[in-house]
């Protein structure tokens, strides 16, 4: 997980949103492989190792995707380098392509295929997405996540507004969100500026 991240990730307990503290143990550069990450609200800690932070009731990715990296990154319509785009569940299997597709935007896998353990993308683990509202550039969820309204919610809610959220599977019936088009089992949304 790179250092940088953890000024975007939220505890998953049932309060206001409130900053992580992250201890590290081991790092390389920039990248945290080992440490522990707690709340200072509800005292809620993990401890982690080989880069990939778990934050309860997350399981790999046995899912196959549809997308491809050039898909992604058209449907993202993202320009420029910085900052987070998340893909979540089997969608996370084309960080390798976007890794050289767009170059100085970090990814983060949640809940990814187990081979992308490898990648340089930081990897955790949740039962939704456990990021910050309003934190990231982007957000795609795999067709093992895409239909449920939970993980569309809390992907809708990570995203900056007016900004887009990409699903593979059926359209979604949010408020907050403006479907821009679906094609071929794929949605693109925008995340309205006025949404919570």
């Amino acid at each position: 997980m790179f250092i940088e991240l953890t000024d975007h990730l939220r505890c998953l307990g049932g309060h206001e949103e409130a900053y992580l503290v992250l201890l590290p143990d081991r790092m390389k550069g920039r990248e945290v492989q080992a440490g522990h990450l707690g709340c200072p609200v509800c005292g809620w800690s993990t401890a982690f190792s080989e880069g990939v932070v778990e934050f309860g009731g997350g399981r790999w990715s046995d899912a196959s995707t549809c997308l491809t990296g050039e898909a992604v990154q058209a449907l993202l319509g993202l320009s420029g380098p910085g900052g987070y785009v998340a893909l979540a569940g089997s969608a996370a299997a084309v960080i390798p392509e976007l890794e050289r597709l767009m170059p100085g935007i970090a990814l983060v896998a949640v809940n990814p295929p187990p081979a992308l353990a490898a990648s340089g993308a930081s990897i955790l683990r949740a039962r939704e997405l456990p990021l910050k509202s309003s934190s990231m550039r982007g957000v795609v969820l795999g067709e093992d996540l895409a239909g449920d309204p939970g993980w569309v919610a809390s992907a809708v809610r990570a995203t900056l507004p007016g900004l887009r959220v990409v699903g593979a599977g059926e359209l979604p019936d949010l408020p907050g969100i403006e479907i821009l088009g679906a094609a071929a089992g794929v949605w693109v949304s925008r995340r309205l500026p006025s949404s919570p």
